[in-house]
């Protein structure tokens, strides 16, 4: 299937909406940006044991629902305020990935104040470069690697919660660390050649 010609992964191959947006201008960028960081981190933790498409659908009810995603003000949400998400049909009513979501936040503050940014303490772990993988098939492509085992260990450590290593590495897909499209999708050349300057 393309796109306006063009080759795509198979995972969105038959899809003319919100997927196929996500994977052509998003999925596999380099994010450079402790805001966006963090959102994808509470989206992948919210995502667990459901589709992707089904958090995609609640995107934007999520942002307005956690204050755009600012981890200072979410770190500091009162139990009043997780009550009031508990009964948002916007966003995924589970307790327990709420409580992660304001957990997840203060324990990020706490990297950016260690680190500078969260930005500076992710792309460490490969040393500010993305991994261009070069999968021919969605098959070949892995639900976890020995990297996403590191880093979940890391962020577990450091009090972090749904963030095990099968997220980590969706997380990981998402935020561009690894650029895992497909080597016939015009978005691995594309993403894999773009000049970018990383912000740490």
């Amino acid at each position: 299937m393309t796109e306006v010609g063009k080759n795509v992964c198979s995972w969105v191959a038959n899809d003319n909406g919100l997927y196929l947006s996500y994977h052509n201008e998003q999925w596999g960028v380099p994010v450079y940006d402790d805001t966006t960081l963090f959102e994808m981190i509470t989206l992948e933790g919210a995502q667990a044991g459901l589709s992707w498409i089904t958090i995609l659908k609640r995107r934007d009810s999520y942002r307005a629902a956690f204050d755009r995603f600012d981890p200072a003000i979410v770190a500091n949400y009162s139990e009043e305020k997780v009550k009031i998400l508990l009964n948002d049909s916007g966003i995924i009513r589970n307790r327990l990935k709420i409580i992660s979501a304001v957990n997840n936040a203060a324990q990020f503050l706490k990297i950016q104040e260690e680190f500078g940014s969260f930005t500076s303490y992710l792309w460490k772990f490969v040393n500010g470069k993305p991994i261009v993988n070069t999968f021919k098939t969605f098959s070949e492509i892995p639900a976890y690697t020995e990297l996403s085992d590191t880093i979940s260990h890391d962020m577990k450590k450091r009090g972090f919660t749904f963030f095990g290593t099968t997220i980590c590495y969706a997380f990981m897909q998402a935020v561009g660390i690894v650029n895992d499209h497909q080597i016939d999708c015009f978005r691995h050349k594309e993403i894999a050649e773009d000049t970018y300057r990383p912000r740490f």
